[in-house]
């Protein structure tokens, strides 16, 4: 049965919903990806999508998981172009979702990841407004950090519509980001450049630029979209802007590095193994 949420009442969400996002959550808890849920959502629009959303967020609210941000998805046009859309998504960034700069993401913990470089946003003013500027959010931005997304999807080998992403919490797993604050007095975000690699290699390249025409434009929607809800970003708010370049699948043992140009580098690792209770310890 769906619970009370912000904005929603219990009696308000539609079977539908309800059976989506229960499909979504149970893939997540066994590890197992699931079908498409547009199928479940016939007919449904973007609305219909995010309180799918929404209700697996308050679940996990809820369960004691602290909400700590937002990510924006869909920020390539070429990516929107695929889609058939004309704007970007979001979703919500739990605390539990933050794997240390060059730590590592246990085996099993996602069901197929894959990694994108992003500047991330950590704000020390709230952002109300409805039509937020870039003034308003150039006044918020307390700093920039690189980042990377490790996106994940729930839904069965990426066979994602933008329904199926937006249910899907804008297809979230991880983040990881750099240990550095960079004031936005010592860096032009849109001009900034992006090297991802995987073991060495060069795997993902792009600019700021490639951000909706930078990560500042992206959060400035992302503000916009949020306050029109009546949820707006709140000082303190981490938000991952958005891909500079394509995303990379990661397998086990893979070691992704991004740098970004005037912000410094971030680093994660794919275990080989899983850690047995055994090993923890020291049995």
């Amino acid at each position: 049965m769906p619970t009370e949420s912000d904005g929603v009442r219990a009696d308000a969400v539609s079977p539908a919903v309800v059976k989506a996002a229960d499909l979504l959550a149970e893939a997540t808890r066994t590890g197992v990806a699931c079908p498409p849920v547009r199928e479940l959502l016939e007919g449904g629009d973007l609305e219909t999508a995010y309180a799918v959303q929404q209700l697996n967020v308050r679940r996990g609210v809820d369960a004691g998981r602290r909400v700590v941000g937002r990510k924006i998805g869909l920020t390539s046009p070429a990516v929107q172009r695929q889609l058939g859309v004309d704007q970007p998504d979001f979703g919500a960034l739990f605390a539990d979702m933050a794997v240390p700069d060059g730590g590592e993401v246990p085996l099993g913990r996602l069901l197929q990841p894959k990694v994108e470089a992003e500047v991330a946003l950590v704000l020390g003013r709230d952002l109300p407004e409805r039509e937020c500027t870039i003034v308003d959010v150039l006044r918020a931005v307390d700093f920039a950090l690189p980042a990377l997304e490790i996106v994940d999807s729930r839904v069965r080998n990426w066979d994602i519509s933008l329904v199926d992403t937006v249910a899907d919490n804008a297809s979230c797993g991880l983040y990881v980001l750099g240990a550095t604050p960079v004031p936005l007095t010592a860096v032009d975000l849109r001009a900034v450049t992006m090297t991802m690699t995987r073991g060495g290699e060069t795997v993902s390249e792009g600019t700021g630029a490639d951000c909706l025409g930078s990560p500042l434009t992206a959060a400035v929607w992302l503000a916009s979209a949020l306050a029109e809800r009546g949820d707006p970003l709140r000082a303190g708010d981490l938000v991952l802007t958005g891909a500079l370049g394509p995303m990379t699948p990661a397998a086990p043992g893979d070691t992704f590095e991004a740098h970004i140009s005037d912000l410094g580098s971030v680093r994660v690792r794919f275990a080989e193994e899983a850690t047995t209770a055994s090993e923890g310890d020291g049995k």
